[in-house]
């Protein structure tokens, strides 16, 4: 069965945002993604935090509106599912009609991409064969999250 594993907030302050979310539940933060000092690179900046099952994204987005609610949205933005066969489950989302509205260049050289669709409600989100960072695998139920930070 597939597995929600990854959830992203549209926020102006990743850095206040994430702290909060650390102080509040005890999340970890596990990785950073992005500049915010290079607005017309990548997509968004911010703060990857985790409970040990989940990936959060805590992210300011720049230049491209993926929900058509302008990049000043602030909110839950997506949420994304870890699935074990990548392709047969994007053939499924577009027999459903699902439109796809962001597919990895299959020139890139990134290791990891989430393909992005939207729902009937217009609702965004990813699809991934590979976990996000401080996200449990298909066959974990958690991680031991100071293991992982430790070995970084």
């Amino acid at each position: 069965m597939p597995k929600l594993r990854h959830i992203a907030l549209a926020t102006d302050d990743p850095e206040k945002t994430a702290a909060f979310y650390c102080k509040a539940f005890d999340f970890k933060e596990v990785g950073r993604v992005g500049d915010r000092n290079k607005p017309d690179e990548g997509l968004a900046w911010g703060i990857f935090l985790s409970d040990g099952t989940l990936n959060m994204a805590v992210l300011k987005f720049k230049n491209v509106d993926q929900l058509g609610k302008g990049l000043d949205y602030v909110g839950i933005h997506h949420f994304g599912v870890l699935v074990k066969d990548l392709e047969g489950t994007i053939s499924t989302l577009e027999e459903l009609g699902a439109p796809c509205i962001l597919k990895q260049d299959p020139n890139a050289a990134d290791n990891f991409y989430e393909t992005k669709f939207t729902g009937p409600d217009g609702v965004v989100f990813d699809v991934s064969e590979h976990a996000w960072i401080g996200a449990a695998t298909a066959e974990e139920k958690e991680i031991d999250l100071d293991v992982l930070l430790a070995a970084e």
